[in-house]
């Protein structure tokens, strides 16, 4: 039976972060933007999705949204989720293949999602085929910016607060201070603890070749994007010649480039983003295609709807809990138990905004 969409509606919001953030690449982080899409059927169900960045380009995403996909939405049956993504990508593709379209597609497609799971009375997971509804989770500092002391006192923080993996930003200067960073937080964590580091795409394969010959002792479980994220026979030059995990993926936005990384560029796990990736239908075939591969599924940021994509597949791996507090901003944020996050279990996606403690960050676009 058709569901016919009634109504779309995007909102921009600007929401500050408790304090200034920073990495290799994209500078300090001040605030990240979180951009919504709320779709309504006829029947009245509606269904929230969104997408976030880390300040810069979601005016962009709003309107595509407003402009480009909510004339093409109204109208088309809202149970066809995986035509309607198929659409849309075809609808922008010429003019913002990937990038700003792969942004605004995922907000309308994880709204789609909640409306779908929503009307089979079943959480994410569980519509999804999950089994448990948990998934092993890291803690993500975006710590480049932080003095040492610093470093180790919010490594602390997270230690008292239970988690049991950690990953540091690396990108310094030189070498030996980011190695002298590793070293000291592998000391404050001890030797059972599993430990992440991202350089943010700073380095040239040589240096990262370099680095990793420095990281192994570390007992390193993975080195994320120590590239550029186009270089995929770079990131096959590296893998060949490291013993560390190495990792990529959030700034990878279509199922393509997850393939070339795989393929060509030999990771040792992938990692999509539901909030660039084309939303839940796009991340599901990445991590459909990723099983092909044998490679471990991770993800990146938006943890409160990625805790119930992790725990749909059998081949997920870790999730990050990142310093983006998306989920401080919902009614239920991530519930996190001896080192795993647990997905809701409550139908529809499992991510519902708290919209009185977002209102004073909305801005009229």
């Amino acid at each position: 039976m058709k569901q016919s969409i009634q109504h779309v509606e995007a909102a921009y919001f600007q929401v500050p972060l408790s304090q200034p953030l920073s990495d290799a690449k994209h500078g300090v982080h001040t605030h990240f933007e979180l951009i919504t899409a709320t779709v309504t059927l006829e029947d009245g169900t509606t269904g929230t999705g969104y997408t976030y960045t880390g300040g810069v380009g979601g005016k962009a995403i709003y309107h595509m949204i407003e402009s480009d996909l909510k004339p093409h939405l109204l109208g088309q049956d809202a149970t066809i989720v995986e035509s309607i993504w198929d659409d849309m990508n075809w609808r922008v593709h010429y003019v913002a293949r990937g990038g700003i379209a792969s942004f605004a597609i995922s907000a309308v497609d994880i709204a789609l999602w909640d409306i779908r799971t929503k009307k089979a009375g079943l959480p994410l997971w569980k519509y999804l085929g999950g089994k448990e509804g948990k998934a092993k989770a890291y803690y993500g500092g975006i710590d480049l910016g932080f003095s040492l002391d610093e470093l180790l006192d919010s490594i602390q923080k997270e230690l008292d607060y239970g988690h049991t993996a950690f990953k540091i930003k690396l990108g310094q200067k030189t070498l030996a201070e980011d190695i002298a960073r590793v070293k000291a937080v592998r000391e404050l964590i001890g030797p059972e603890k599993t430990f992440m580091v991202d350089a943010n795409y700073s380095w040239t394969v040589d240096q990262a070749i370099r680095a990793v010959s420095e990281l192994e002792q570390y007992d390193i479980y993975w080195l994320e994007e120590p590239i550029i994220p186009d270089d995929y026979l770079g990131y096959a030059k590296i893998a060949d010649k490291s013993r560390v995990g190495i990792a990529m993926g959030e700034n990878l936005h279509t199922i393509y480039e997850h393939r070339y990384a795989m393929e060509i560029g030999k990771v040792s796990f992938i990692q999509p983003d539901a909030s660039n990736i084309g939303g839940i239908t796009g991340w599901m075939k990445v991590a459909a295609m990723a099983e092909g591969y044998n490679v471990p599924v991770c993800t990146h940021g938006m943890q409160e709807l990625h805790v119930s994509l992790l725990a749909a597949i059998p081949h997920g791996s870790y999730l990050e809990v990142h310093s983006f507090p998306i989920d401080q901003y919902t009614l239920r944020p991530l519930v996190l138990e001896k080192g795993n996050a647990i997905a809701p279990d409550t139908p529809g996606i499992g991510v519902t905004f708290n919209w009185e403690k977002l209102e004073p960050y909305k801005l009229a676009l």
